[in-house]
C-alpha cells in the first residue's frame, strides 16, 4: 500500500533537478574568492612606470568576462552563418578573436566615460550595454535594431557609445572631440577612441594627436593591430610598426591585446592619466582576428590557415582566461560548461528573433535625422519623392 501510495505521489508532484555538482561545491564556498597572476608587462614610451605586472582577478569578475567573451564569440560567429544565408547583406566586419579588447576595455573604466570605434564594432557595441538581440537585429536591417534597422554593421550606436564610422579614420578626430566635450565641461570623464592599424597611417589620426596633446584632453587613443589591414601585413604598409610609438610627443603603451587582464590593468592607467590632467596617452593592443577583414575576405589567401590555428591554440583569449580561472580555483570546468550552454542559447533566441521582426517602413526611412527638431521634408532620390523627417 505504501508503495503504490508514493508511486502515485511521484507521479502527481514535480520532479526536482539535483543540482549540478559544480554550484553545490561553490555554494559551499569550495571556490576561491579571488586570485592573482602574473601579466605581461607593458612596453613602454615616454612613460616612466607603467601598468603593473600582476593583476588580481575575483571569481565574480571571471565569470563575468568569461560569459561576455564568450557571448562576443558566439554572436560573431552566429553574424557569420546569417550573413551566409543572406539574411544579413552588404559590410559586415566580425572581432573573434579580438574580444579580450572590447572586454578589457570595458573592465578598465566607467560606464559613463565615451567609447567610439571603427566599422569593427559589434563586440564594443555589447560591452557598452547594447543586447545580443539588439545588435543581430541590426545586421539583419530590422525594426528592433539599435539603429531601427538603418544602420547595419558599420554604424551601430548605444549610450555613451559613438559607433561604429564606416570611413576609415574617421572617428579619431571625433574622439578627440568628445574629449575636449569632457574637458569644457568640467567632467572627470573621458574618450576611448579606437582605431585599426591601417588606419594609423591616415592624416587625420596625426591631426588627432595634435590637437588632443595642445590642449591635453582626456582621451586614449587606441590602435587595434590585429596585424593586418585588410590583406596587407603591417610591415608592408607601415615604415614603423611601433603603433604605441606613432604619437611621438604623446606617451604610449604596448599591451598583450589577446590577455584581458593585460587589457584592463593597462586601461585602467590610461584612463588614470587622462583623468588626471596629464593630456592624452596611446594604447596598441597587440591582437588577431580570426575571420578576414570582412565576409567578403576568406582570409586566408594572405596568411596561412597554420598561422590562424597557432594564435588559436596558443594565445585564445576565451581559453587563457578559463584556465586562470581553473588553476586559480575560480570555477569549475562544469560551471563553465553551463555558461556555454547558456549562452548559445541566448545566441540562438536573439537571433530567431533577428530574422522574424519586421522590416522598418518606407516611410520612416529619412527620420531620426535630428535628435529634436520639428518634422520637416526630405527629397528623395528624385525631386518628386519627399519623405517626412520626424525626430
Amino acid at each position: 500500500m505504501r508503495k503504490m501510495l508514493a508511486a502515485a505521489v511521484s507521479r502527481v508532484l514535480p520532479r526536482v533537478a539535483p543540482k549540478p555538482a559544480s554550484r553545490m561545491l561553490g555554494a559551499a564556498g569550495t571556490f576561491a574568492d579571488k586570485a592573482t597572476f602574473d601579466i605581461k608587462p607593458c612596453e613602454l614610451y615616454r612613460l616612466e612606470e607603467g601598468p603593473p605586472a600582476t593583476a588580481v582577478l575575483t571569481r565574480e569578475e571571471g565569470l563575468k568576462y568569461y560569459k561576455t567573451m564568450q557571448m562576443v564569440r558566439r554572436m560573431e560567429l552566429k553574424a557569420d552563418q546569417l550573413y551566409k544565408q543572406k539574411f544579413i547583406r552588404g559590410f559586415c566586419h566580425l572581432c573573434d578573436g579580438q574580444e579580450a579588447c572590447c572586454v578589457g576595455l570595458e573592465a578598465g573604466i566607467n560606464p559613463t566615460d565615451h567609447v567610439i570605434t571603427s566599422y569593427r564594432a559589434h563586440g564594443l557595441c555589447y560591452t557598452r550595454g547594447v543586447s545580443v538581440r539588439s545588435i543581430l537585429t541590426e545586421l539583419t536591417g530590422r525594426r528592433g535594431g539599435c539603429a531601427k534597422g538603418k544602420g547595419g554593421s558599420m554604424h551601430m550606436y548605444g549610450k555613451y557609445f559613438y559607433g561604429g564610422n564606416g570611413i576609415v579614420g574617421s572617428q579619431t578626430p571625433i574622439g578627440a572631440g568628445i574629449a575636449l566635450a569632457c574637458k569644457y565641461k568640467g567632467s572627470s570623464e573621458i574618450s576611448l577612441t579606437l582605431y585599426g592599424d591601417g588606419a594609423a597611417n591616415q592624416g587625420q589620426v596625426a591631426e588627432a594627436f595634435n590637437m588632443a596633446s595642445l590642449w591635453k584632453l582626456p582621451c586614449v587613443f587606441i590602435c587595434e593591430n590585429n596585424l593586418y589591414g585588410m590583406g596587407t601585413a603591417t610591415d608592408r604598409a607601415a615604415a614603423s610598426t611601433e603603433y604605441y610609438k606613432r604619437g611621438h610627443f604623446i606617451p604610449g603603451l604596448k599591451v598583450d591585446g589577446m590577455d584581458v587582464l593585460c587589457v584592463r590593468e593597462a586601461t585602467k592607467f590610461a584612463a588614470d592619466h587622462c583623468r588626471s590632467g596629464k593630456g592624452p596617452i596611446v594604447m596598441e593592443l597587440h591582437t588577431y582576428r580570426y575571420h578576414g577583414h570582412s565576409m567578403s575576405d576568406p582570409g586566408v589567401s594572405y596568411r596561412t590557415r597554420e598561422e590562424i590555428q597557432a594564435v588559436r591554440s596558443k594565445s585564445d583569449p576565451i581559453m587563457l582566461l578559463k584556465d586562470r580561472m581553473l588553476a586559480g580555483k575560480l570555477a569549475s570546468a562544469d560551471e563553465l560548461k553551463d555558461i556555454d550552454a547558456d549562452v548559445k542559447k541566448e545566441i540562438e533566441e536573439a537571433a530567431q528573433f533577428a530574422i522574424t521582426d519586421p522590416e522598418p517602413a518606407l516611410e520612416e526611412i529619412a527620420h531620426h535625422i535630428y535628435k529634436d527638431n520639428p518634422p520637416f521634408e526630405v527629397r528623395g532620390a528624385n525631386p518628386w519623392i519627399k519623405f517626412k523627417s520626424v525626430s
